[in-house]
């Protein structure tokens, strides 16, 4: 989506732009204006990049003129990038580029000082290139105002669909047990309420089946009789306490109040449950504004004994701030259960003829909705107005076509939860899109993959890594990592629902891509290479690598699952052809030296070799990689010894050679001041 991956985007080059360019090089003359109008175009497109983020989801137009922006502006970040890069490599004393001197001059790439190239080609280029970059946007820019776009506004404009305590138990399957829990919770006893009202509280993913079961228990007929008063708020996003208040007040007294402050209606609120057993619902929190909810609280304790406040909500984080005396997180569903629900609504109204030709073909679209009830009750609703075989079939081989009408019913959940992230991390969540379905990832390898792209900013008081664990943890919160393990070597392991998955890949669109490549050949994408920034391949054994990667001009991170010892060879030639690489995954090749032409990579900021049992050696072409900043050879069994000059690495920040035969670090390693990780540290002398 546009404003989670272009506005970190957009921030970095005008922040690149205002700095390193006035401060470290000027263009060729003509150039600066060009420059001054970038940071203009950029500006204004970026105030109205929340509203183009929402509307390219239902206008092809609008996605068009924002995959536009996106390409434009990653060919802007690899220039700027090659451009610091070269300005960094002159500072390091690097031999191949400063052979004649070591010296500041005054030259003509820009009008005022700088630091002189010796290469005057790669000068010339990059200035040429950021020149056909600013001409690119400036034509998007233009084509703005086409759209009618509107200036960014905080609140969130999409439609929420209100929740009622109503529900067709008809269609509820599989939730007995966590249905007899959430009653028992509410009709039980609880050392809390001797100083609050005891809070329960549904966990679980959106489309999960929170307030489905949240209403079965409202409606329960022991619940009913247990309570004098019931009531049911549908809180959604934004928290607010004056709505809120009202709504209680309307089903405690069956009429609207006239109050409009909210001091006023929470002293109804009080006076109104006084003495008073009542179960309140909260359906959909969102907040983790602690004062909010302590704003709206204080009006609940005057209440009888055995009140109770139901909380249904996608975050644990909510739960813990609302002091929720019991958690119950909510799973996903049996695929058996999930077909009942399929089958209840797509055959209604329908033979036993029709059901008998149909169930086969049922029972393979119903195998998609990977545990979610929403899903189930989706698919089933699309399918009641198809009434042939033929079409059946139709929806079942051409799925991609077809779920574009079932993804915009079933998202809107995940959609909310999205959009409520910070941009930060909605662009590190839409990276996990280039990862196979049910990968297991680590998180540390995830964290150092997000730095590799620059999402992480580092602060006075935060290295990026603390800031990735922390966009992590909001991320787990949300329930979009699930399945965590910890494992020896990685640490925390975890997967992505499959559904999640498909949320993610529908908002990247072509930008993330895995492939899998067999004897047969590789496989057929919608996606063509030209688009692609990050790629999963995964390589059966005697396949041949595929040439048609080299057309991923623009990739930046390449994850590769290949046992084949002839990878080694076919590398050289993607090195050769693939120079925007940030992220290098080789984890468990059999590949037995690194080619030279890795030296090439100047974007290479995360590179991953953990046990490659079988490399025997890293060239030292490896240390021109003035950006590389983690490197992993742990459990490279063969491997002895790091390349000379590993000292020139001097952004550095983890080195990890634990199970390996690395005998001895290289001299220089003082240079490297960024280390945070170094997991062996004898010296060689």
């Amino acid at each position: 989506m546009a404003a989670a991956l272009l506005s970190p985007i957009l921030e970095q080059l005008t922040r690149i732009v205002a700095q390193e360019v006035q401060e470290e090089v000027n263009l060729v003359v003509g150039v600066k204006k060009q420059v001054d109008k970038l940071k203009s175009n950029l500006l204004a497109m970026h105030s109205v990049l929340e509203d183009a983020d929402r509307k390219q989801v239902k206008d092809e137009a609008v996605r068009d003129w924002v995959d536009k922006l996106k390409d434009v502006c990653y060919d802007m970040d690899d220039v700027l990038d090659e451009w610091s890069s070269a300005i960094l490599r002159w500072k390091m004393g690097d031999a191949e580029e400063n052979t004649h001197s070591q010296q500041k001059i005054r030259c003509s790439f820009l009008g005022f000082p700088c630091f002189c190239f010796n290469q005057v080609v790669r000068r010339r280029d990059i200035a040429l290139k950021i020149k056909e970059v600013c001409e690119k946007l400036d034509e998007i820019a233009k084509e703005k105002a086409m759209y009618g776009f509107e200036l960014y506004r905080a609140t969130d404009e999409l439609q929420r669909i209100t929740s009622t305590s109503l529900v067709d138990e008809s269609i509820v399957s599989g939730r007995d047990d966590e249905r007899e829990a959430v009653v028992s919770k509410l009709l039980g006893e609880s050392r809390q309420e001797a100083w609050d009202v005891y809070a329960i509280s549904l966990v679980g993913l959106g489309g999960i089946g929170k307030t489905t079961l949240a209403q079965l228990a409202f409606n329960d007929a022991e619940v009913t009789a247990h309570f004098e008063k019931k009531i049911w708020v549908c809180v959604s996003d934004p928290f607010d306490e004056v709505r809120i208040a009202k709504a209680i007040l309307e089903q405690l007294e069956g009429r609207a109040p006239d109050l409009v402050e909210l001091q006023s209606l929470l002293q109804r609120v009080s006076e109104s449950i006084k003495g008073k057993r009542f179960l309140l619902v909260l359906d959909d929190v969102w907040t983790e504004n602690h004062r909010q909810w302590e704003q709206l609280k204080p009006s609940l304790t005057g209440s009888a004994p055995g009140s109770r406040i139901l909380v249904t909500t996608r975050k644990h984080s909510v739960a813990t701030m609302m002091g929720t005396g019991h958690r119950i997180n909510i799973e996903k569903l049996s695929d058996e259960i999930c077909r009942s629900i399929f089958n209840h609504v797509a055959f209604q109204e329908r033979s036993k003829d029709e059901r008998e030709r149909l169930t086969d073909i049922g029972d393979k679209i119903a195998s998609k909705c990977k545990g979610l009830p929403l899903a189930a009750k989706v698919l089933g609703g699309l399918m009641q107005s198809k009434r042939t075989r033929e079409e059946w079939e139709h929806v079942l081989s051409s799925e991609l076509w077809e779920l574009e009408h079932v993804e915009r019913a079933l998202f809107p959940p995940l959609l909310l939860s999205y959009y409520d992230l910070p941009y930060v991390a909605r662009r590190c969540f839409l990276y996990c899109a280039m990862f196979p379905k049910d990968y297991e990832m680590g998180k540390d390898q995830l964290v150092k993959m997000w730095m590799a792209q620059g999402y992480l900013k580092e602060t006075p008081s935060r290295d990026m890594e603390l800031v990735g664990e922390e966009y992590f943890q909001v991320l787990v919160a949300r329930s979009f990592f699930q399945d965590f393990q910890m494992d020896e070597h990685e640490g925390m392991t975890f997967k992505i629902h499959d559904i999640v998955h498909d949320f993610a890949q529908f908002l990247t669109k072509y930008e993330c891509l895995t492939v899998d490549v067999n004897n047969l050949g590789e496989q057929k994408t919608e996606t063509t290479y030209e688009r692609v920034h990050h790629l999963s391949m995964k390589l059966s054994e005697e396949t041949s690598f595929p040439m048609s990667i080299h057309k991923a001009k623009g990739l930046r991170s390449l994850l590769i699952d290949s046992r084949d010892p002839s990878l080694g060879a076919a590398l050289a030639d993607v090195f050769k052809q693939l120079t925007c690489i940030r992220s290098l995954n080789l984890a468990e090749a059999s590949i037995k030296e690194m080619p030279n032409e890795v030296g090439k990579l100047i974007h290479l900021r995360h590179l991953n070799l953990v046990s490659s049992v079988k490399l025997q050696s890293l060239p030292e072409t490896m240390c021109n990689l003035c950006n590389l900043q983690s490197l992993n050879v742990s459990g490279c069994w063969s491997l002895k010894e790091l390349p000379h000059a590993i000292g020139k690495l001097t952004k550095l920040r983890h080195l990890k050679i634990v199970y390996s035969s690395v005998a001895f670090i290289p001299k220089g390693m003082e240079r490297i001041t960024c280390l945070r990780t170094l997991d062996r540290f004898t010296v060689f002398d």
